[in-house]
């Protein structure tokens, strides 16, 4: 589903922005993450990914490459902007997924 209201659109720019970033700064090439933007929309691979069992073959990339900064579940924790569009337990999945990667959450705004 593409995004419908004025926030899910900016929810779903900023997704397209850290794949952009990941390729550019971390030198990641995310093909699938991509592939599932274009299909699903920003909020539904959000929700997909994090809802997840387990981490994603993009996630473990990012963290190998010291950049759990450009994940979803850091998009998702660190920018209160986003919290109404996610379930206080999705929050709190991405969350625990970082902080057992050691990664510290920065709140961004």
């Amino acid at each position: 589903m593409k995004a419908t209201s004025p926030l899910e659109q900016k929810f779903e720019a900023a997704m397209f922005d850290i794949y952009k970033r990941a390729k550019s700064e971390a030198k990641y090439s995310a093909t699938i993450f991509l592939n599932m933007l274009n299909g699903r929309g920003g909020l539904a691979t959000a929700k997909t990914l994090i809802n997840a069992e387990s981490q994603s073959q993009g996630y473990t990339a990012l963290m190998l490459a010291n950049r759990l900064d450009l994940t979803v579940e850091a998009l998702v924790v660190e920018d209160r902007r986003w919290a109404s569009l996610f379930l206080p337990e999705e929050i709190a999945k991405a969350l625990k997924r970082l902080e057992a990667n050691q990664y510290v959450v920065t709140m961004r705004n």
